[in-house]
């Protein structure tokens, strides 16, 4: 008896294995069979829907639960220009139909207006979709893009502010309210936003270069150079950094380092024409301060070229192939202190004849002018004089005449001699008619630097 058992159980085991697998096959090919289903629900359910609702439409152009039905349908499909139509429609009709709601469809409206670049549209339905729901992050955050984009940076700042009130989390409106202070030159304020978008966007170049400019702007020169340098060969924010980094070396005197960004700029690939004009201006005068005057004269003359009467730059030609040619007027104009006041030096005893000594009693530096105090011996008398020269283009008015001629009768001087590159004013000839003053100016001064010899 025992010995038939053990076959029974077997068998009995054997065909409950058989139903559990059938079940299983069942169950799983069931499930699969479910979601093909759901998926073609779906798709026959979004096809029916926008039939349903362009049917109901036909007869009824505000239909609200058609228009409804086709809004959710668009907006979740982030078509934006249907979007926009029918839920300003909705909210066109709003007044007539109390079953529409006219906050969704105002907000919706909005942000569809928003992606199309409908910015004044999109403005109007936002601000009344904020004012009804003051609490809406994406009210608050489009009103103030949408501001934004329309370059009315204030109120686009008020509204960004109020979205990161309402949602501190979203990083989105992070830089469109550090663009907005940055458009305001509220540059301190700025900061914090734009670092924040750097935090997680470390590659954008447009914040990294508007972090750097506001740094400079708030003094903070040392820590925006090293974001300029660092952008100088981009092909978008190169240009402006290479000025940018040009401006901070030459402010700091480092003419060689400043020619070196500008050299970067003009090199970069598709470079626009107004930043290339910037670029070769600003060169040009690093050059000439470091004496290349035929380089600087090269880009004035490529600037003079390519944009006719652009600044000062055909006075700059004019000034500076003079210059070229006379390495005593180089000196006067460009030299260092030493340098100068040696040649103002050799300058007093070429402007007298041979036969006159003159002995410097005293040498005086000025912010504007170097002083020299001489007795000038000839075979007839012995006078004291004083001369003044000022290394400028411009003109000197009659201000600075009168305190030189009161100083010169105050020490009791024979004489007083002015001397310029520039010109003096119509007042200031007139006040030294009968004064023991003389005008030394650019012609005269020319001839008598082209007499010394400053190595002899």
């Amino acid at each position: 008896m025992g010995s038939m058992l053990i076959p029974i159980l077997v068998m009995i085991i054997s065909v409950s294995v058989l139903i559990i697998v059938i079940m299983m096959v069942k169950s799983v090919t069931g499930k699969k069979y479910e979601g093909k289903g759901q998926e073609k629900t779906t798709r026959k359910s979004r096809s029916s829907i926008i039939k349903d609702a362009e049917k109901k439409l036909t007869h009824d152009p505000h239909n609200v639960q058609a228009l409804t039905a086709l809004g959710d349908v668009y907006f979740n499909e982030k078509n934006w220009e249907k979007t926009w139509h029918i839920y300003k429609t909705l909210f066109d009709i709003a007044a007539a139909h109390v079953e529409v709601n006219n906050v969704q469809a105002a907000l919706r409206s909005g942000i569809a207006a928003f992606y199309l670049g409908k910015f004044e549209e999109a403005i109007v339905s936002l601000s009344f979709a904020l004012k009804k729901v003051p609490e809406s992050f994406e009210a608050a955050y489009y009103l103030g893009y949408s501001f934004y984009k329309n370059n009315v940076f204030d109120k686009s700042i008020l509204c960004l502010k109020r979205a990161h009130e309402i949602n501190p989390m979203e990083i989105g409106v992070l830089e469109p309210l550090g663009f907005s202070f940055f458009k305001c030159n509220k540059y301190r304020e700025c900061l914090p936003y734009l670092k924040k978008v750097l935090d997680v966007q470390p590659d954008n170049k447009e914040v990294m270069f508007n972090i750097a400019v506001s740094m400079t702007e708030i003094g903070m020169g040392e820590k925006s150079l090293k974001i300029f340098m660092h952008l100088r060969p981009d092909p978008v924010f190169g240009p402006r950094s290479c000025i940018e980094a040009g401006r901070i070396h030459e402010k700091a005197k480092n003419y060689e380092l400043a020619i070196q960004d500008y050299e970067i700029g003009m090199k970069l690939p598709e470079i626009p024409e107004k930043e290339l004009m910037q670029i070769k201006y600003r060169c040009s005068q690093c050059y000439i301060a470091t004496k290349a005057i035929p380089k600087g004269l090269t880009l004035l003359r490529q600037i003079q070229t390519a944009h006719p009467g652009y600044k000062d730059v055909d006075a700059l030609v004019a000034r500076y192939s003079e210059l070229n040619q006379n390495s005593n007027l180089q000196t006067y104009l460009l030299s260092g202190t030493s340098d100068f006041i040696a040649l103002c030096r050799k300058f007093i005893n070429a402007y007298y004849p041979n036969q006159t000594t003159v002995k410097v009693e005293d040498v005086s530096v000025q912010s504007e002018s170097v002083e020299i105090l001489c007795t000038v011996i000839s075979a007839k008398m012995e006078t004291k004089e004083l001369f003044r020269f000022y290394r400028t283009n411009s003109v000197i008015g009659d201000l600075n005449v009168r305190e030189f001629h009161s100083k010169v009768r105050d020490m009791k001087g024979d004489r007083g001699y002015c001397v310029s590159m520039g010109k003096f004013s119509e007042s200031a000839h007139k006040f030294i008619d009968g004064r023991p003053i003389d005008f030394i100016e650019k012609d005269q001064l020319v001839m008598v630097l082209k007499k010394i010899n400053m190595f002899g």
